[in-house]
């Protein structure tokens, strides 16, 4: 698949490319990911999301999901599915 898992610039946070979507990551500070839709497939994804959404539901003063979860768990969580669905 080639996908890199990165933080967006603030600059760039309105443009998320089709099949993407936002989410806000981090347990104080949030850094704001642009992952593909095809994670929400994935049993540990849709897990992180329910964990999430029981603990702190989803909103976001700047629009999109929010986990929180440590960002250095959230990457390795997400690059794992990504190597896994290329």
């Amino acid at each position: 698949m080639g996908f890199k898992l990165q933080s967006t610039c603030k600059e760039n946070q309105s443009q998320v490319p089709k099949g993407y979507f936002p989410v806000y990551v981090g347990e104080k500070h949030k850094t704001r990911y642009v992952v593909p839709l095809s994670l929400l497939e994935h049993p540990l994804f849709q897990s992180l999301l329910r964990k999430s959404e029981e603990e702190f539901g989803f909103k976001h003063p700047m629009g999109g999901v929010t986990i929180t979860c440590p960002e250095d768990d959230f990457i390795n969580i997400t690059s794992r599915l990504l190597i896994s669905s290329s």
